[in-house]
């Protein structure tokens, strides 16, 4: 249904005593749907994004894994209620980060601390959700990945709970299921693939491999895509009843590089997660995986991915509310 129009309101009202209210009319409306958009906060915080950006500079001075642990951040926010700073949250009965999917996520401090100088700067402006998503940038072109714009606008969500964390993918999941979990989240295969390559930098906890090489398939044996010599590599790291809070690169050539590597090594059975070796089992991811081997047109269309993946659920307007502590909801 078309929305009045300002003429109608003055000939149905005989003349201009309800401008006022019919400016307030749109006003409201384009508050309640509102947009994404790049440089959000142009006017009302200039500094936000220069401020995440001297944060994450920061912290990747003092903890090289900072990068990774951002972008794992922004990515498991976003599969839940979608891009909201659900992950956030702490001060709830059972919140979102307790899934085991979301073990060894981290980056919430920073995230925090980042917070707190926007709202030193520009109280009550800037969203949490859309610090995730900024840092997550930085992270990538910090990594020597490339800069792209993001857009903001988000709001933060008000609703963390451990039981929607199944909707994010699993690390031991089949490929169908990946695909669907992905499409379910509007996200196409290649998008699917694109995503699965921020896996070129970072590591992960060898409890997140107990399965793939020890009980694959529930048999007891070893996932047959991973090659002979490295299968060996990473039992060595990772044995069975060894420290499973041990942590190992995902790309052992340059896991602090953001470089498209990884297709290179799901192609060669060099993957270190099953979820990326899942990608090779499936005619249409594994053609666009071999598209990318040359690791450029990987960096072009890594930040499209980004970008959408960016998009799922955002609460904008007054959908949703700007926390003034990124872990706790007002």
């Amino acid at each position: 249904m078309a929305l009045p129009t300002l003429k109608m309101f003055m000939i149905n009202n005989g003349g201009f005593d309800l401008l006022a209210f019919v400016l307030c009319y749109f006003q409201v409306c384009w508050c309640v749907q509102g947009q994404l958009k790049v440089g959000f906060y142009s006017q009302t915080c200039p500094s936000a994004e220069s401020i995440v950006t001297s944060l994450v500079k920061e912290a990747t001075t003092v903890n090289p894994r900072i990068p990774a642990i951002l972008l794992r951040l922004h990515f498991h926010d976003c599969f839940v209620e979608g891009c909201d700073g659900s992950i956030l949250v702490d001060n709830v009965e059972d919140p979102e980060r307790k899934a085991f999917a979301n073990q060894g996520l981290d980056g919430f401090g920073e995230i925090e601390t980042a917070k707190a100088q926007l709202e030193a700067n520009c109280p009550g402006v800037v969203s949490c959700a859309d610090i995730v998503a900024l840092a997550a940038r930085d992270a990538v072109n910090l990594s020597g990945g490339p800069f792209y714009q993001v857009e903001t606008g988000r709001r933060d969500g008000r609703i963390c709970n451990e039981s929607l964390a199944a909707e994010i993918p699993d690390v031991n999941e089949s490929i169908q299921v990946l695909k669907s979990k992905f499409m379910k989240k509007g996200l196409s295969d290649k998008e699917l693939v694109l995503l699965s390559g921020a896996h070129t930098i970072g590591s992960t906890a060898c409890f997140f491999m107990t399965t793939r090489l020890y009980n694959f398939n529930g048999k007891n044996v070893s996932d047959p895509s991973i090659n002979p010599k490295f299968l060996e590599e990473l039992k060595a790291k990772c044995p069975m009843n060894g420290d499973a809070n041990l942590r190992i690169p995902l790309d052992n050539v340059s896991s602090q590089t953001f470089d498209g590597r990884i297709f290179r090594n799901i192609r060669a059975g060099f993957a270190v997660i099953a979820s990326d070796a899942r990608l090779y089992d499936d005619n249409i991811t594994k053609r666009i995986v071999d598209s990318y081997l040359g690791g450029s047109s990987f960096l072009q269309d890594f930040p499209k991915a980004m970008v959408k993946m960016g998009q799922i659920g955002v609460k904008t307007g007054l959908m949703g509310e700007i926390r003034r502590k990124c872990n706790s909801f007002n």
